[in-house]
């Protein structure tokens, strides 16, 4: 069984996501499905969960 845990952190959300991934499981951040061409294909805060997080990440779109 799992649990989810809310939790209210004054940071950049970047940094707090991060952070947090030390004593997580998994990690979930979503991403936009629709952008640009020439657009990223991540936001800050999941390139930030991608590149430094702690434990496993899974990177969805949004519906």
């Amino acid at each position: 069984m799992c649990a989810v845990i809310k939790v209210l952190t004054l940071d950049s959300p970047a940094r707090a996501v991060v952070h947090d991934t030390e004593t997580a499981g998994l990690l979930v951040v979503g991403r936009r499905r629709h952008r640009g061409a020439l657009a990223p294909r991540l936001g800050p805060v999941a390139q930030a969960a991608v590149h430094h997080a702690a434990c496993p990440i899974a990177v969805v779109p949004h519906g």
